[in-house]
């Protein structure tokens, strides 16, 4: 390790999603700006993200789509720099991408699209990135300088922005160094977890559903406070896809969830109505047309699926349909930090401005991206929070 310190205007830690916009931002004006990073290459999340295709926004976004302890504070970075800022970014780049359900917008080729773009604009801005760089010790001194001592030198500037991401996929690189940061300047951090992560099973369920891994139903997966309707997958570890990593975020350790497996019928109606034309049926066969038979023999008993309508009364019928339309599930865990794609939590909002993402306390001081209280929903949610927040910081760093 080299004993010169480099300086800059800006010192970005973390070369990813929010940090590259800040950074693009910031030399746009001129600024001199380095991007240090601990891990061997830039944006490591956005290469994995949306099954290599990169869910990089979504075409409806508002407020309402984030988790916070401060449900306002969001809402002026995503109205200064939208997701059609993003968007026409992509165009620019003559990036071919596609619209799929529920607005989410995804790359047709690959998510190194989305990354070459940054690297691109880094490189036009004359962004200068440090890869394999682990910090060491940041103090600020007596001349406001910050002074960032790492593995592969020591580097100064005016500000420091940390967009060093949350805990979510430790095989990315993730770390709390961004937390660690925020509590030795004198910021208070909310607790935090894991958010959009598959739930695991108590042990019965577990043993009575792993014969369903792999079949996905669309759903109606619902708590006290919030409902998703998109698919939910069976796994060999218990319940995974779009509505359950959405509830997650939702759900606190010992709640249990309620799933509506027929969200667009009514169960009583269509064997009432079955029962009378056709009463020699089999209640399997009905129920065969709108779920798979594995799902039924699991959650209905087997001599009840064996029994034709006819046999079946308005109460058992009723109780059928309760089983399907308001089947009550309580998790164990979540599958933790290993497979969850956000953390909740983080540095507290209040003690940030929501023009510029700088710190209350100390000035100079940025966070963006993950590492604030912000989280969004599934479907390109947290791309935005990282491309909008990252930008309002590159405004004035």
């Amino acid at each position: 390790m080299s004993n010169k310190t480099i300086t800059s205007d800006v010192i970005i830690i973390g070369a990813s999603a929010s940090g590259l916009m800040c950074a693009i931002e910031a030399g746009k004006r001129g600024r001199r700006v380095i991007a240090l990073d601990h891990a061997n290459r830039a944006g490591k999340k956005i290469l994995m993200s949306g099954g290599g295709r990169c869910n990089f926004t979504n075409m409806d976004i508002d407020a309402a789509n984030f988790i916070s302890h401060n449900q306002h504070f969001c809402k002026s970075a995503l109205s200064r720099y939208t997701q059609w800022d993003f968007m026409a970014m992509v165009k620019a780049h003559d990036i071919p991408y596609h619209e799929r359900d529920l607005g989410k917008l995804f790359c047709d080729d690959s998510a190194k699209d989305i990354l070459n773009m940054l690297l691109d604009e880094c490189k036009k801005a004359r962004v200068k990135i440090q890869l394999n760089c682990d910090i060491n010790d940041i103090e600020r001194s007596a001349d406001k300088l910050f002074n960032v001592r790492t593995s592969t030198g020591n580097y100064s500037a005016d500000s420091l922005v940390i967009a060093s991401g949350g805990l979510s996929i430790p095989k990315m690189c993730a770390s709390p160094l961004g937390y660690k940061v925020a509590e030795q300047f004198g910021h208070h951090i909310w607790p935090t977890s894991p958010g959009l992560v598959p739930f695991t099973l108590q042990p019965d369920d577990k043993q009575s559903l792993e014969v369903l891994s792999g079949i996905s139903v669309e759903c109606l997966v619902s708590n006290e406070r919030i409902r998703f309707k998109e698919n939910i997958l069976f796994t060999h570890r218990g319940l995974s896809g779009p509505a359950i990593l959405q509830i997650s975020s939702y759900w606190k350790p010992g709640e249990t969830i309620t799933i509506n497996l027929l969200p667009e019928l009514s169960v009583v109606d269509l064997l009432t109505a079955k029962r009378e034309k056709q009463p020699q049926l089999k209640l399997k066969n009905v129920l065969a047309d709108v779920l798979p038979r594995r799902l039924l023999t699991v959650l209905l008993e087997t001599d009840t699926v064996e029994q034709p309508l006819q046999n079946l009364s308005r109460d058992r019928i009723s109780a059928i349909a309760d089983k399907l339309q308001h089947w009550v599930i309580k998790p164990n865990a979540t599958e933790g930090y290993r497979t969850a794609e956000v953390t909740l939590g983080g540095v507290d909002c209040d003690q940030l401005s929501s023009k510029t993402m700088e710190s209350r306390i100390t000035q100079g001081l940025y966070f963006i991206g993950e590492v604030v209280d912000v989280t969004g929903w599934l479907g390109g949610y947290n791309f935005q929070w990282a491309w909008s927040s990252g930008w309002c910081a590159g405004q004035v760093v």
